[in-house]
């Protein structure tokens, strides 16, 4: 087909959708399909990858096809069409004999424009030809990272995808992803015949989010402490294991927090109602494993909380980055244990395959150096995927003005004795040994511990035997892997990640000159001037409160009539929009992003009357 004009796509993105501009490479990808031309799309969590098939599809004469790998992920986004007047449908299992006839029937009528389907379905025998004889113009496959088995959520069902270009060679596709790592990106290419495909890769950097990494001292309170700053607000808790997931939630219930646990330990039926529940905004907080992640279609998560170290960066990135996906300020904080890093070290160690332990011995370094690094988390978090963080400007800057160690930068302390105290005890076991070890048994020779392995190798023996008695073992880690960062020491991933002094370190040995470090992480939280400070930095924008509350109550009765999630009403920042504008007529609501005609025309009189409510 003709390419439409930018002026039609623009006019279909207000009319539906009620924004009037794209997001970054919304508009470059949508143009590169409509143009008849396969494209792989990585754009963030929050980035708008659903709008780039979905305007589309409303341009087109013929149905769009949405592969996509979960149920109650199909029927949210086709209640939030429904909802902006887009006429869409799913074909799934959850749906009765004379839901799926009465489907079938509007398809071959042409009244659908959008039709998901899951990867299941769509390879039934003789679905392709059927849905070629509907004329399908489009198909956009979501979550394309799980047609990789080096994807974070591969999933074998959709390896059968390569029967697309098989069967509907002429027919453009789209992948999309939130992340997906080069090796994954060759993958979802080859596996979907797209050789030509041009890819767009968006930022990684989601400016409404603040990091913030506390040592994890008294769990339970530091997480009410969050949740003090957001109150009646959705977050997610993560935690490594099902236990804990089920005995947070049980603390929080007993401090009157509306909380549940998710794991992959429940029902399928647990978790369906669970998920349902936080959605609906019955529950306030889920807590959480792994398991709660890709089919989280809620824009307006305030704050996600790591109880429990996560994996590896791209596991934090993928996690956090649930928060905050309509744009307003969002909080994601991360309760540090040196006990999290030594039980994961250990399940590294005791892999029998030498490739995966070098890989995930790197994984959880860099991590690590993250966590307990003192420069600006969204630097180190942007640099790891291979990206500068740029300010609003263009310029390049090491300084977000919103993490933790942007508003309270920890001090530079004399490190001076506890470096030579490691460096000495690195040289002299390897001296004695004749071989290195890893930066944990450094710490138990310093502080005298009496394992095993110090008794058989002799360790106790040494002169640095027990010289560092007078600190914890959380402390001597954390200065052994500054020394990492400050380039004095350095990790050996191709020998077991052991520990071994650099020739930078021998010669700082050797001078004895001073070394200075940051100090460890601290535990307090933000003033409320330096609260204030981070969300004006993350786009926080003034609004009359009282009214926005208003407001959402409104919402919430309107969104219960008709059994939808209140975001599918309007989103929160359309609200503190109506609140900061206090729109008296509907001419004045027409020009507030998120409302479009047929909401306009919906709810547009009962804005207007609830902003007329006086205070």
């Amino acid at each position: 087909m003709t390419p439409p004009t930018p002026d039609l796509l623009l006019t279909k993105l207000k009319e539906h959708f009620g924004f009037s501009e794209f997001r970054p490479l919304q508009r470059e990808i949508m143009e590169e399909t409509l143009a008849g031309r396969d494209a792989l799309a990585l754009l963030p969590t929050g980035g708008g990858k659903s709008l780039c098939y979905q305007l589309p599809a409303l341009v087109r004469p013929g149905l769009t096809i949405v592969v996509s790998p979960l149920i109650a992920l199909m029927k949210d986004q086709v209640d939030g069409l429904l909802e902006n007047g887009v006429s869409a449908a799913y074909l799934n299992s959850s749906l009765s004999e004379k839901d799926s006839k009465e489907t079938w029937r509007q398809l071959y009528r042409g009244a659908i424009k959008i039709l998901y389907l899951s990867p299941e379905r769509l390879l039934l025998e003789g679905m392709f030809q059927t849905l070629a004889s509907l004329q399908l113009e489009f198909v956009a496959v979501d979550e394309a990272h799980c047609i990789s088995s080096w994807g974070h959520d591969f999933r074998p069902e959709y390896r059968a995808l390569k029967s697309l270009r098989e069967y509907l060679p002429k027919v453009p596709i789209l992948a999309l992803t939130a992340s997906a790592t080069e090796r994954v990106r060759t993958d979802i290419l080859e596996m979907l015949s797209m050789p030509d495909a041009r890819t767009f890769l968006a930022s990684f950097n989601r400016p409404n989010l603040s990091y913030r990494i506390i040592p994890r001292l008294a769990a339970i309170k530091q997480i009410c402490e969050v949740l003090a700053d957001h109150p009646g607000e959705s977050g997610i808790i993560y935690c490594l294991s099902r236990a804990r997931t089920e005995s947070v939630a049980e603390d929080l219930l007993k401090k009157g927090v509306k909380a549940t646990a998710y794991h992959a330990g429940l029902s399928a039926e647990q978790r369906n109602l669970r998920q349902e529940q936080f959605v609906q905004d019955e529950i306030q907080v889920m807590v959480a494993t792994i398991a709660f992640g890709m089919g989280v279609d809620k824009p307006d998560v305030r704050f996600v909380i790591h109880h429990d170290l996560p994996k590896n960066i791209e596991s934090y990135y993928q996690e956090t980055g649930r928060a905050g996906r309509d744009g307003l300020p969002s909080e994601c904080v991360l309760l540090y244990s040196s006990g999290d890093a030594a039980k994961l070290r250990n399940f590294i160690d005791q892999a029998s395959d030498q490739t995966e332990r070098e890989i995930s011995g790197r994984q959880l370094t860099r991590l690590l150096q993250f966590a307990e690094g003192s420069e600006c988390r969204r630097v180190s978090l942007l640099r790891y995927f291979s990206e500068e963080y740029r300010n609003n400007a263009g310029e390049i800057t090491l300084s977000c003005g919103a993490c933790d160690n942007c508003l309270t930068p920890r001090d530079e302390v004399d490190a001076t004795e506890v470096t030579h105290k490691i460096l000495s005890c690195v040289l002299r076991i390897n001296k004695q040994s004749g071989f290195s070890v890893g930066l944990a048994h450094v710490v138990d020779v310093l502080t005298g511990a009496q394992s095993e392995k110090i008794k058989r190798w002799g360790h106790d023996s040494l002169s640095t035997y027990g010289v560092g008695k007078g600190r914890a073992k959380s402390e001597w880690l954390y200065y052994g892997r500054e020394l990492v960062s400050s380039g004095l020491l350095r990790i050996n991933h191709e020998r077991f990640n052991v520990i071994e002094v650099t020739n930078e370190g021998l010669t700082r040995l050797k001078n004895k000159n001073p070394v200075l470090l940051r100090a460890p992480l601290v535990s307090s939280g933000l003033s409320s001037e330096k609260r204030t400070e981070q969300r004006k930095r993350l786009g926080a924008i003034e609004y009359d409160t009282t009214l926005f509350e208003k407001l959402r109550f409104w919402r919430s009765g309107v969104a219960k009539n008709k059994g939808l999630p209140a975001y599918m009403i309007f989103s929160d920042a359309t609200l503190q929009a109506v609140a900061a504008s206090k729109p008296s007529s509907l001419r004045a609501l027409e020009g507030i992003s998120g409302i479009g005609e047929k909401k306009l025309a919906l709810y547009g009189e009962a804005l207007i009357e609830v902003v007329k409510i006086p205070s």
